[in-house]
């Protein structure tokens, strides 16, 4: 299996080499045969190439059978035109990857901040939505009208409504049977209907699947004060954007929060948090939401490819990751312990060579 290896900008080099290390140790022990490939993005490349996401490396990605993806800083990026291209939103509409798949769960012995523990996993459609740079076919979805007036157009289609729904319902059936549709009709009436349309359809056709609607602020509240009531949370762009990141937080921390964004032929594993410019060389980077995306991406790939060694590298590298973030002896500063970024990753390997 071919792997494009970007690891983008900030900690990303840092993370994406403590990642690579636990899935070389996975390869040996469950011979995988993976074949990494990297290639430069984000500032790198456009110090190198004046494009933060040359051809070159699109047309590998396109070829490989799975890419791992280190945070980027997209925001500091020259305009799209002068080649500050957003390499994520990019592959996510180009490579059709449109589930964002974001588990989040509390551990125990590691601090959480929510009343309950979660075991829960947000469903995100992620072509469209609020987010303009990936919701039209020729420009932005946003416009200036007069200097004073700024506009934001929301596109939601039936086609991706229904396609999220789908893998909602599916991940539901191999959990505990229940979906939750988050949505925010009572002012947005005409695109959230629609949404939910298709979703409501998507129910009637999984009847051993327990469904439910929730408005997206008091989600945000509920998230807080009971996570541990849900289970499946299928939902449009930006909340899903918005919810899975506080859902993580509440879980232990945003570090933890492993990410997929898939579609029928590409996985993408990726961070759930950002670049982190500030502490980006000090070697103090937690790589726990990379290294649990790319195990995310071996089950993606031995699910698609029928291969049971991927599936169980994946549930291994999770299971040693678990036992790593039990002990504060083997956890990184941020979460209370004393390691960095690569005794943390060495500290997952030992758990997955003695297991």
């Amino acid at each position: 299996m071919r792997l494009a290896v970007l690891p983008g900008d900030g900690i990303g080099p840092e993370i994406t080499e403590a990642t690579l290390r636990v899935l070389e140790a996975a390869d040996r022990k469950f011979a995988l045969g993976l074949r990494q490939e990297r290639h430069a993005v984000g500032l790198a490349a456009y110090e190198k190439h004046g494009t933060t996401f040359p051809e070159a490396t699109y047309a590998a990605c396109r070829a490989a059978d799975g890419i791992v993806l280190g945070p980027v800083s997209q925001v500091d990026y020259a305009p799209r035109e002068k080649g500050g291209i957003n390499v994520s939103g990019e592959m996510r509409i180009g490579l059709d990857l449109y589930a964002n798949i974001r588990p989040a769960r509390s551990r125990e012995g590691l601090p959480h901040f929510g009343r309950t523990p979660m075991d829960l996993v947000i469903v995100r459609e992620n072509t469209e939505g609020f987010y303009a740079d990936r919701n039209m076919h020729q420009g932005i979805g946003e416009f200036m009208p007069s200097p004073d007036m700024a506009l934001s157009v929301r596109k939601i289609t039936a086609q991706a409504s229904r396609r999220i729904a789908e893998v909602a319902f599916r991940m539901a059936r191999s959990r505990r049977r229940k979906v939750t549709a988050v949505h925010k009709i009572n002012v947005l009436k005409v695109t959230e209907a629609l949404f939910l349309r298709e979703v409501r359809e998507m129910a009637k056709q999984h009847a051993d699947v327990k469904y439910e609607e929730q408005l997206v602020d008091s989600m945000a509240a509920l998230l807080v004060r009971d996570a541990a009531r849900y289970d499946v949370v299928v939902t449009t762009n930006m909340y899903g954007d918005i919810l899975s990141d506080e859902a993580t937080e509440l879980s232990g921390s945003l570090g933890l929060g492993a990410a997929i964004n898939a579609g029928e032929r590409h996985c993408m594993a990726q961070a759930q948090h950002g670049s982190a410019p500030d502490i980006a060389g000090r070697g103090i980077a937690n790589p726990t939401s990379l290294v649990l995306s790319a195990a995310m991406l071996l089950d993606w790939l031995g699910t698609r490819h029928g291969k049971e060694s991927f599936c169980s590298a994946a549930r291994a590298i999770g299971a040693a990751v678990d036992r790593a973030l039990a002990s504060p002896q083997t956890r990184t500063k941020d979460l209370g312990g004393g390691l960095g970024t690569a005794a943390f990753a060495e500290a997952i390997v030992g758990q997955l060579h003695s297991a």
